[in-house]
């Protein structure tokens, strides 16, 4: 076998995307929370953007209402024709977009300039537009931390709670065996030798100590009875308590919990009743109790983030000419502006050439911000407002009226890429008069109904939910059930996709969601 080098020369066409275009793409997908963070971001960083002050009658809408003809943007022909090439390279090699995308990360070199604002003495309405960005909320390893350093132990337990308390989990329990966590301690915590009983003393310092009651458990049934003895201890106290303790319902649940853990958790109430020699009324005192309590008591300290969500957009509903406008929500949004200063500076020969070539880039970069969020501005309300107009039928009658809708048929009717749509609805929310709903979920396939009707997908979930909502608790409807259920509304669908929606609605079982 022999091996032979060569150079050959090929000519070929390969589109890329531009840094600017990737960046133009994160914008369009990014929620409000994270554009206000980006913007903030640039006036930290970016000494040629400031805020400015604008009528905000002159945003979205008036005070007395905004048409859709209203709310067309002036798009800068540059940032205009960034999104037109994307949607052109888009087409043409879907997949590479995507990877371009996702591996893409801005690079921005940025060297000390002289900030004349300051040297003035004029406030900095940057710094104070920053300032007011609320604080990060302590983690839950912290807060465990913070009230363990006040319980008085001994220092020994007091070192093994630490590194307890260091090992829980998000929920606050501890999964890993004291073996493991030994091992993962530091050397001097090593050096202690702390035997098995030492970390089994701390562990139930931690949990008699710590608030809320249940953590530090190994399992969910030793976090419930946990916080049982907890609720005993309240028994006699006169407390402004949303748990309601008695004698006998502390009793039957901490039985219950001990004894019949695993009936309880199938709700085969008949079996734990002929077991224990309780009658389902008490058994039900019992459960009444337990409903009180919480599997993953850590969550009380540290809520997952974001805990509010922001919309996008905002329908509402005109009587007179009996339609449903939208108008974008972004008045939180920082209005930004170029600063004149910067600007006369970078065409001043008299400045040093580093200089002005340090503002040109910062301008462009600037310039360039703010055209790419009045271009997600005009992107994002059209997309919306074809929404409304395709869905008109969910605003009238509700979430059992949703139609089929792909991405496409929105994309052809504005003359965009699909992949434009899908970024412009990701993450974003509109709040409508039946309330703050994903702009995503007006999107789906659909199913077809014995009529020959499409019906979407989401419409049958919420027929579903409907239908279980409904139901007699003392003999709720199987999977089977529901299947004829809707079969006579005209819908017929698989048993099988009937579970597999329900799962993704959070509805357990029917022996589950029967009760005694």
């Amino acid at each position: 076998m022999r091996f032979q080098t060569s150079q050959q020369m090929k000519l070929g066409q390969q589109m890329k995307l531009a840094p600017r275009m990737i960046q133009s793409m994160e914008i369009l997908q990014m929620p409000l929370s994270e554009l206000c963070e980006r913007i903030e971001q640039e006036l930290e960083s970016n000494p040629t953007i400031e805020l400015a002050e604008i009528d905000p009658s002159l945003r979205d809408r008036s005070e007395e209402g905004a048409s859709t003809a209203d709310q067309e943007l002036s798009i800068d022909p540059e940032s205009a024709s960034d999104f037109a090439r994307l949607d052109d390279y888009t087409a043409a090699n879907p997949d590479a977009a995507e990877n371009t995308y996702a591996d893409a990360k801005m690079t921005r070199d940025f060297d000390d300039l002289p900030r004349t604002r300051s040297a003035s003495g004029e406030r900095d309405a940057k710094m104070d537009a920053m300032a007011s960005a609320p604080a990060r909320a302590a983690s839950l390893t912290d807060q465990l931390l913070d009230q363990w350093a006040l319980v008085d132990v001994d220092e020994r337990i007091k070192v093994l709670g630490e590194v307890l308390i260091q090992n829980l989990d998000e929920d606050g329990y501890l999964r890993a065996s004291f073996e493991e966590v030994a091992d993962r301690a530091s050397e001097q915590v090593k050096a202690l030798e702390p035997s098995e009983a030492d970390w089994e003393l701390a562990l139930q310092a931690v949990q008699l100590l710590l608030e809320p009651a249940g953590v530090g458990a190994r399992d969910a049934k030793e976090c419930l009875l946990i916080q049982i003895d907890a609720l005993a201890d309240r028994l006699g106290e006169d407390r402004d308590d949303e748990i309601t303790v008695s004698q006998e319902g502390v009793e039957i649940a901490t039985r219950l919990v001990s004894e019949f853990f695993d009936e309880l958790m199938k709700n085969k109430l008949p079996k734990v009743a002929a077991k224990s020699g309780l009658d389902l009324d008490e058994i039900n005192i019992g459960i009444n109790l337990l409903k009180r309590l919480s599997l993953s008591p850590a969550r009380r300290l540290v809520t997952d983030a974001p805990s509010v969500v922001i919309p996008d957009g905002i329908v509402e509903y005109d009587e007179e000419n009996d339609r449903y406008f939208a108008y974008l929500s972004d008045g939180r949004l920082p209005d930004v502006q170029i600063n004149k200063e910067y600007a006369k500076m970078s065409a001043d020969k008299s400045v040093p050439d580093a200089d002005r070539t340090f503002l040109k880039k910062n301008l462009s970069n600037a310039q360039w911000l703010i055209d790419a969020v009045g271009q997600r501005r005009h992107t994002l309300l059209r997309v919306i407002n074809a929404v409304v107009d395709e869905q008109r039928d969910y605003f009238d009658y509700g979430p059992e009226a949703l139609k089929p809708l792909p991405m496409k048929t929105i994309a052809d009717r504005l003359g965009i890429h699909v992949a434009t749509v899908s970024r412009a609805v990701s993450e974003k929310y509109i709040m409508t008069p039946r309330g703050v709903v994903a702009l995503r979920g007006f999107f789906s396939g659909g199913l077809a109904t014995d009529s020959g009707e499409d019906v979407s997908s989401n419409s049958v979930k919420a027929t579903i939910e409907e239908l279980i909502e409904g139901e007699d608790k003392g003999k709720p409807l199987s999977d089977e059930k529901i299947v004829q259920a809707l079969k006579e509304r005209g819908i017929e669908i698989a048993r099988r996709t009937v579970a597999k929606y329900r799962d993704q609605l959070g509805l357990p079982t029917a022996r589950m969601r029967k009760q005694f």
